[in-house]
């Protein structure tokens, strides 16, 4: 595993913290050089510093993924620091958009998490496209969500936009494939990361009732599936959504 993306070039999106860092480790220390990129531009700073001083080649950029502007400038910078591309992991989203009825979600907050979660997730995509076809390994991981697998209720902003990066990615898929580029979703389910935290009690005992495996899902067991679809051994694979979710929905 040490050297499974050995010199692989990889953008993380949202990598800040939760689980994104975990990405960003692990990817690391399967020997990929990783720029972690996130609005949170401190944090996002601090955490790079942190893995680097493990030894790890991982360094930090701002991101604001509601800015084309702030994009294009992302990955600029990350192409000239790593030298070129080979793999992007949209990761980045607004997760605190629940707790409301379909009624009650104001319009605003709806407009908001498409804006970053489906269009982001798009025009970073998009940004990348020219380093991703001169690598000829290119690989985008898009994180999708359980949600939209099982309907969530009073979760309509997030659900809506992870089905549509689910969508997104088939297409993309096939837009792509021709320039040898993958494109497949992890959907996890709820994993206890300080972006949960606001999750009320009755859906963390929800999915603990009603998984296959009785614990708690934690950043580590999405980032094998994460590492899978960076490397080698998924170079035939593409257009999927694989859920991550210890068999809480089994599609």
């Amino acid at each position: 595993m040490t050297s499974l993306l050995q010199d692989r070039r990889v953008l993380i999106t949202g990598g800040a913290r939760g689980l994104g860092l975990a990405f960003a480790e692990t990817a690391a220390r399967a020997g990929a050089r990783v720029v972690i990129a996130d609005i949170l531009i401190d944090r996002v700073q601090q955490s790079a510093r942190e893995l680097a001083e493990q030894g790890l080649d991982v360094s930090g950029l701002a991101l604001d993924l509601a800015d084309p502007a702030s994009i294009e400038r992302c990955v600029a910078a990350t192409a000239d620091r790593l030298g070129g591309l080979d793999g992007l992991v949209n990761n980045a989203s607004i997760t605190h958009s629940g707790g409301k009825s379909c009624e009650e979600l104001e319009i605003e907050m709806f407009d908001r998490v498409l804006q970053v979660n489906v269009r982001g997730t798009w025009l970073m995509t998009r940004a990348c496209l020219p380093a991703l076809r001169q690598s000829g390994l290119g690989a985008v991981v898009n994180l999708a969500s359980d949600t939209p697998l099982w309907g969530a209720p009073n979760l309509l902003a997030y659900t809506a936009s992870k089905g549509a990066v689910i969508a997104m990615t088939r297409s993309l898929a096939r837009e792509l494939g021709g320039d040898g580029i993958t494109v497949n979703a992890i959907a996890p389910g709820l994993v206890e990361v300080e972006a949960t935290q606001y999750v009320p009690a009755a859906r963390h005992q929800l999915y603990l009732d009603q998984r296959a495996l009785k614990r708690a899902q934690v950043p580590a067991d999405v980032c094998g599936a994460v590492l899978f679809a960076l490397s080698d051994l998924s170079r035939f694979i593409t257009g999927q959504t694989l859920p991550v979710n210890g068999g809480f929905v089994m599609p």
